[in-house]
């Protein structure tokens, strides 16, 4: 029997943020899933970051499955012309449904949504329910403030120094590249 495809599941963000290299990234980063065999599963939605992986995903010839709450469905324009597409009643569901469906996370800028999603997943691997890679895109430099809040939450007590462990800051798309390729194979 075939192995499955892996998932990576991306939580990013509904707007396109105020630097191009945000927007840019995350076409290069569906393209990438793409071309190596990766199922993206991400929030269903048609704008923003999330709607310019997804593009770039299905241009490349990418499957994708899309997880997308009824209450989100106008404003992030929920995409249907997708592999799998998941409506589900709240957020937490969709984040639950994501989670399931996908083998790594990958973080691209966003904002409250993607921090609840990393916090979220964070959280869920220093209690070990999990221990899926999690993968954090710094585009343009966005998380270094992200990782800094860790560093000083460690630095306060409130977090052991594992914690720093349960996720790989990549710089660039080349590093990105790099694991894509180790976790592809």
């Amino acid at each position: 029997m075939p192995k499955a495809a892996r998932s990576i599941c991306v939580f990013c963000g509904a707007r396109p943020g105020s630097d191009a290299v945000f927007m840019s990234e995350a076409r290069a980063v569906g393209t990438m899933l793409a071309q190596k065999g990766l199922r993206l599963v991400y929030g269903a939605g048609d704008v923003g970051i999330m709607g310019e992986t997804a593009r770039a995903a299905i241009a490349a010839g990418g499957d994708t499955m899309g997880v997308i709450p009824t209450h989100l469905m106008q404003a992030e324009q929920g995409r249907r012309d997708l592999g799998t597409f998941v409506i589900t009643e709240t957020m937490h569901e969709r984040k639950k449904v994501m989670f399931a469906n996908s083998d790594a996370i990958l973080v691209l800028p966003g904002g409250a949504g993607s921090l609840d999603e990393f916090f979220e997943v964070l959280t869920w691997r220093q209690l070990g329910l999990h221990a899926k890679p999690i993968y954090i895109l710094n585009s343009g430099g966005y998380w270094g403030p992200l990782v800094a809040l860790v560093d000083y939450v460690i630095a306060q007590g409130f977090a052991e120094p594992s914690l720093r462990e349960f996720f790989t800051l990549l710089p660039d798309l080349a590093a990105l590249e790099t694991r894509l390729a180790e976790f592809a194979g």
